[in-house]
């Protein structure tokens, strides 16, 4: 659980940033070069750099070098990390709402929400 909770921690880390989160939407739609995904931001390469290392210490990203170019391609595996906490809170959450209703129903019918009847 504890390796669970730090890889849980340094995605979502990892992703508390635009420029990574653009980064990772557009290698959702494939690989892509260093090049091409610093294009769209402005700023230096060392920087924009920067940001692809925290992606890759996530494991949201991996990147291999062919010659002198280097690929980055999104790594899914850590992303179902996330996804599987996000949907543990739906789940609680869609039981509390739930169990709400359940109360607030009683109440317009009249009922305590104990299911006893209100004098």
């Amino acid at each position: 659980m504890p390796n669970q909770q730090a890889a849980l921690d340094t995605v979502f880390r990892a992703l508390a940033d635009p420029t990574r989160r653009a980064v990772v939407q557009r290698l959702s739609r494939g690989p892509a070069s260093v090049t091409e995904l610093a294009e769209p931001f402005e700023m230096a390469l060392p920087s924009f750099l920067q940001h692809l290392k925290v992606l890759e210490m996530s494991g949201l990203v991996r990147s291999k070098k062919s010659g002198r170019v280097r690929t980055c391609e999104i790594a899914p595996e850590q992303l179902a990390v996330a996804e599987h906490w996000i949907g543990k809170q739906r789940e609680i959450w869609a039981g509390r709402l739930d169990r709400m209703e359940d109360v607030i129903n009683k109440l317009r019918a009249g009922a305590a929400p104990d299911g006893q009847s209100r004098r």
